[in-house]
């Protein structure tokens, strides 16, 4: 093929698992139909990568006969980093040294806590907590101690790592990571060999998650440093004298020096290539095609064995993954794209099942064997492709051998290939609007029908080489992230400052100012303040800018210095030799998925003498449950969970995590409770030190008059606070009682259980780091719970909006007659039948209500999410659609149909909440808001939890446009039902809701497990 234009020229290379793509395009000719690209072409994989991006390369030149020196810029996308994480390499990774700045937090649950132990042994460092990191409104948790900073250094050296990870406490969020740079110059002042990564350049918000990804990053420098290096040869081979760059997850560039130094950030390219090159390849990028309100754009890339989709946004870039991914089985925060796959792809094989007259598409595959095995090829098993041209709708291979295949047979996979696109694209949406479908990939002939929903398919040209030219044309990205005071400023006056800080950040990066423009703006209000503090994310984005020709030449002569210290690819180093090697199977079993490698069905808890000795795998299931229990709210349930892991594996731990049943105590004796109060978008990031709880307990119990306590009990089985007593039940060698102060989680204080005279007691609170402590008496300065709850909520703020609380103990009798029994059981049963069924494939539903009485009151797709913070909590209201037909068949394994389902309901229903799921209602899909329309199905104090298709449960912070989820009532115990203040607190009429409260159905004590397991005879 022949070029028509004059350049200049781009070259993009995507290297796959099987086969590596190059595109070749004409820039100057973008407006043609062909988009400029003027070669194409595709080349197996090879073992060293170089060789085949070296091959894939020359191949396009040599096609286009583009003269080398009209080249401006190559730009590769490689799957290289990610595999040796996935594998478990051990000689590719190199161990990595964490510090945390922090001051007296976050020990609660340390670094490493949740990688498999394979990983772990291979990467886990020496480890440091030092003074540093920030408030959530930017104020210093603590100075930077520079004596500590030089301690550490010393530490690292005698330990013989090299590689370090620097990790702030709310660093993404300090102008440039003020804090973690700082530290960085000084241990590279003290010693210039250290390689040392800093987390505010890896991820956002969500300390644990970052953190992780950039001990990742840290321990794949050596290879990512590596193999830049060979790419930088490769393009002296080729004598292309022009800067290389890779291809990052969000679809933007960076320089070869930077993926070296992040390559974590290129881990997920290949898909990002695909969606952003198919849109490019269908001209949407022309007159905003994107940014139309009338429709929505899918790009569904189709290969030999599966289809993955993607949703574009108007920027042109495809959605981005929530909260976090796995990588190599650990638990990560950085920019992916949401990726879904489905088990069909060209290869995918074709049966016909004679008994049942059924034809199965999938997901089987023969993959690349495609050319041997398929029936147009002379082999013998029938693929999609073999459909694809029995059908009429290509010419591949021998087409007279298709002819064979009986007719209903071709039909019948025909409608399977449309029902699988027709599913994978409706769990994509991100709206109702109608779908513009993009079809890419080798693989994208298979789809022959109309499909549902879909307004129109197009296959652009050049798509089977899609993720080659989105290389090509990938663009430079400059991003801003802080947190701002909104009272009493010009908020436009902010935003535009924000604005134009973005623009100057993809300039610098390499972008041409003049198309640079905003692609996102996110404004985020913060939990528990009335300042009107706000986070602000301001992304922009634009084309590389054409340089002239001897910052071209300087640019490549920098690249390639910067790897002159490593060896190349070609060393006799037994190491190099071994460097591309398949690593030898790994032992992936995880730290915190204990269950997945038991029989659930025998496991049987320890109890013995009425005491319940706790497990990791009871933990694993307690917080299951306490997550479905949480009724949306209630903290976090994995965080927790991973501090109960770390408290039970401490020295002389043994024996001391128990739980005992309320029938325990004697009416004399003292049962102490604490909790976490404040905002989740601090306790994912400030984690605890895991002493303040502890701490707010202590005084409590001296304020009270107390001399002794015997037990703890939590104040909400719902959510993290469920597994809060925990840690404090090793640290004071107290039981657990089984049951709490809610029975599921409420929002305030007030809406706890016990209540003698008319007040919760007393309300303590302590952060010692943090200015002194604080204590709330409601019996000397308080006249009410709501005054204590609002005295509470002003201290908590200013102490970072996180705190630990502690009421004042409660005796024996009152726990008796007071608390909701046997929660903890609940919990542990709720949690066992979750991860059965997952293991078993049997109905998450029935195997819940197994457990525990409730009514599923809804199975749907969530349509809509809206939040509102301006009272201090967040306040919002989801609505959830029903599932068509064929979706209910493809949903969770076995799973029941709701009753909206049952009688053809067409309705919607709509859950607000505060924090906590309020109430479900009926509502009309075309008035959702309208009351008048709504029919009221379930209330507080009744809980209401909504399920994922896994059984887990989704707060109210994950609730999110496209979740298929389950939504289930249970009735509330008969101390918030059964009284006139119940449900005067906890009822309707507590949150200010015109309506009456309806019983689900009859409340049933729950099970315990001390009854059920308990062997005097252990």
């Amino acid at each position: 093929m022949t070029h028509a234009g004059s350049g200049p020229f781009r070259i993009g290379v995507d290297v796959g698992g099987t086969n590596t793509d190059a595109a070749i395009v004409d820039i100057a000719a973008t407006a043609s139909v062909s988009r400029g690209v003027c070669a194409s072409s595709k080349t197996p994989t090879t073992t060293d990568v170089t060789s085949g991006i070296y091959t894939a390369i020359e191949n396009v030149l040599s096609k286009s006969k583009v003269d080398r020196k009209d080249v401006l810029s190559v730009a590769i996308g490689t799957t290289h980093f990610v595999n040796a994480v996935v594998e478990a390499d051990a000689r590719r990774l190199s161990k990595v040294a964490v510090i945390r700045l922090c001051g007296p937090f976050t020990r609660q649950i340390p670094p490493f806590s949740d990688f498999p132990p394979t990983l772990k042994a291979i990467m886990c460092g020496p480890l440091f907590y030092l003074d540093g990191g920030l408030e959530i409104d930017g104020r210093q948790i603590t100075p930077l101690n520079p004596d500590q900073v030089q301690d550490a250094v010393k530490s690292i050296q005698a330990a013989g790592v090299t590689k370090v990870a620097i990790v702030g406490v709310f660093s993404p969020l300090d102008h440039q990571g003020l804090h973690e740079e700082t530290v960085k110059r000084l241990m590279l002042e003290l010693d210039p060999a250290l390689s040392v990564v800093c987390s505010h350049t890896i991820g956002g918000v969500g300390l644990l998650e970052r953190e992780n990804a950039t001990i990742l990053n840290a321990s794949i420098l050596n290879l990512a440093q590596r193999t830049v290096h060979a790419f930088c040869d490769a393009m002296v081979k080729l004598r292309l004298d022009c800067p290389l760059f890779l291809t990052q997850n969000d679809g933007t560039l960076t320089d070869a020096a930077t993926a070296a130094d992040l390559p974590i950030k290129t881990f997920a390219s290949g898909p990002t290539n695909s969606m952003t090159g198919a849109a490019f390849l269908a001209s949407l990028d022309r007159e905003n095609k994107l940014a139309k309100s009338d429709t929505q754009v899918l790009v569904v890339d189709v290969g030999g064995t599966t289809s993955d989709v993607c949703a574009l946004l108007p920027s042109g870039f495809p959605r981005q993954a929530p909260n976090f991914v796995e990588v190599g089985g650990v638990r990560t925060a950085f920019s992916m794209p949401e990726v879904l796959s489905a088990g069909l792809g060209g290869g995918s094989i074709v049966t016909y099942d004679a008994d049942l007259d059924r034809v199965n598409v999938g997901p089987g595959s023969v993959g690349h064997y495609l050319t041997t095995k398929a029936i147009v090829f002379g082999g013998d098993v029938m693929t999609a492709t073999d459909i694809v041209v029995a059908s009429g709708k290509a010419e591949i291979g021998d087409v007279s051998k298709a002819k064979a295949i009986p007719a209903k047979v071709v039909q019948g996979a025909r409608n399977q290939i449309k029902k699988i696109l027709e599913r994978v694209v409706e769990d994509m949406k991100v709206s109702d609007l109608p779908i513009s479908l993009l079809l890419v990939g080798g693989g994208s002939i298979i789809q022959m029908d109309d499909l549902k929903g879909v307004a129109e398919c197009i296959i652009p040209p050049h798509h089977d080489s899609a993720n080659a030219v989105g290389a090509a044309i990938a663009k430079v990205a400059g991003e801003v992230d802080f947190i701002e005071i909104l009272a009493d400023q010009d908020e436009n006056a902010i935003l535009e400052k924000a604005k134009s800080q973005a623009i100057d950040a993809a300039v610098a990066r390499g972008a041409d100012r003049e198309n640079v423009r905003i692609v996102a703006i996110d404004k985020l209000p913060l939990q528990y303040v009335t300042n009107k503090a706000t986070r602000l994310i301001v992304k922009a984005v634009g084309s590389l800018a054409i340089p002239d020709r001897n910052s071209t030449i300087a640019a490549t002569d920098a690249n390639s210095s910067k790897f002159t210290n490593f060896t190349s690819e070609g060393s006799k180093d037994e190491a190099e030799k071994q460097f591309n090697q398949s690593s030898s199977a790994q032992d992936l079993e995880s730290l915190v998925k204990h269950s997945s490698s038991i029989n659930i069905e025998a496991y049987r808890p320890d109890v013995r003498g009425g005491v319940w000795y706790i497990s990791p795998v009871d933990l694993e299931f307690i917080a299951t449950g306490t997550g479905v229990l949480g009724t949306g709210g209630g903290g976090s349930s994995y965080l927790q969970y991973l501090e109960c892991l770390e408290s039970l594996r401490k020295p002389g731990a043994s024996g001391k995590m128990r739980v005992v049943s309320p029938n325990f105590l004697k009416d004399s004796d003292v049962c102490v409770l604490g909790s976490w109060y404040g905002a989740p978008s601090v306790s994912g990031e400030r984690m605890a030190a895991g002493t303040e709880i502890t701490a707010a307990i202590d005084y409590s119990v001296k304020l009270s008059g107390q001399s002794h306590f015997e037990a703890i009990i939590a104040d909400e089985i719902g959510g993290g606070n469920g597994l809060s007593t925990f840690p404090t039940s090793v640290h004071h060698d107290i039981p657990v009682i089984d049951g709490d102060l809610m029975g599921r989680a409420y929002p305030t204080l007030e809406h706890g259980t016990p209540r003698e005279g008319e007040c919760v007691c007393c309300t303590g609170e302590s952060l010692r780091f943090q200015g002194g402590e604080i204590f709330i008496d409601s019996e000397q300065n308080a006249e009410s719970n709501g005054r204590v709850e609002s005295m509470l909520r002003t201290q908590c703020v200013d102490l970072g909006l996180m705190a630990a609380v502690s009421c004042a103990p409660l005796s024996g009798r009152a726990i008796k007659e007071y608390a909701i029994p046997n929660t903890v059981s609940q919990a542990w049963y709720i949690g066992r039948a979750v991860h059965k069924a997952q293991k078993s494939k049997e109905n998450l539903i029935e195997a819940i209500f197994k457990t525990t009485p409730g009514r599923l009151l809804y199975s749907g797709k969530i349509i809509d999410v809206k939040r509102d913070v301006s009272r201090g909590y967040t306040m919002g209201q989801c609505t959830i659609a029903p599932l068509n037909s064929d979706e209910e068949d493809q949903y969770l394994p076995g799973s029941q149909k709701s009753e909206a389902n049952n009688t053809n309901e067409s309705r919607c229903l709509i859950i607000p909440f505060q924090n906590e799921f309020l109430y479900a209602a009926y509502a009309n899909p075309d008035k959702p808001n309208d009351k008048s329309q709504h029919e009221v199905i379930c209330t507080v104090p009744d809980l209401i939890s909504i399920l994922g298709q896994d059984g887990e449960a989704i707060g109210s912070p994950e609730l999110r446009y496209g979740l298929r989820v389950n939504v289930i009532g249970m009735p509330a115990h008969p101390l918030w039902s059964g009284t006139e203040r119940g449900l005067k607190v906890g009822g309707p009429a507590g949150f200010g809701l015109d309506m009456e409260w309806t019983s689900l159905g009859p409340y049933q004590k729950p099970k315990s497990v001390l009854d059920e397991f308990n062997s005097l005879d252990s």
